[in-house]
């Protein structure tokens, strides 16, 4: 089974972040199909068009791990009903230079923690306002709202313990996993021939 390499971007900076475990389990729930790895953001200066003429290196390797993904994957916390201001400048980063965006295209998928009872709503919404303007297929179901998110979900392997919780991730990283494909199939049909046949 192809497997399809995805960006993981987080959207909390803290390091016992229960974002952070949650999208580390969730990789592993469909390691067959989803090659994940973290696009760290903690490291990234606030964007400044006037310092993008000699971007620092974290802009470079940030833009770089996007666009050698095949999709993304945003699993962040909600702040004030919004997304938190790093990934959010992450978000800003990764889309300049105008016209050079890296992630323009890339399938994504959203997922929403918090030990809260609404799981992070707003900034899932939020955060899929921006996915249409970067031009980024996302994937509208299921969707991921995962509240009531404790560190006891986790074992001491990082492992989701919570059936309900794991029952949930899991359809949803199959799910994701198929909706990468599907978005990779449509675009290569898509694609101009090189060859020129059936002109």
């Amino acid at each position: 089974m192809e497997q399809h390499k995805i960006a993981v971007v987080v959207g909390s900076l803290r390091a016992g972040s229960l974002n952070r475990k949650l999208a580390k389990a969730f990789c592993g729930l469909a390691s067959g199909e989803l090659d994940c790895k973290i696009a760290e953001i903690g490291d990234l200066p606030l964007y400044n068009e006037d310092i993008d003429k000699q971007p620092p290196q974290s802009w470079t390797r940030f833009r770089e791990e996007i666009k050698a993904a095949d999709g993304v994957l945003f699993v962040t916390p909600e702040y004030n009903r919004s997304m938190p201001g790093g990934l959010k400048n992450a978000i800003d980063v990764g889309s300049r230079p105008y016209g050079g965006s890296a992630f323009a295209k890339k399938p994504a998928g959203v997922v929403t923690a918090s030990p809260g009872g609404i799981g992070g709503f707003g900034c899932n919404h939020a955060l899929r306002q921006c996915c249409v303007f970067l031009d980024m297929p996302v994937m509208q179901q299921p969707e991921a709202y995962f509240g009531g998110v404790t560190d006891a979900k986790f074992g001491p392997d990082g492992a989701i313990v919570d059936d309900g919780l794991r029952k949930i991730a899991t359809g949803f990283a199959h799910a994701f996993a198929d909706w990468v494909r599907t978005i990779k199939l449509a675009r290569a049909a898509l694609a101009p021939d090189p060859t020129g046949a059936g002109a």
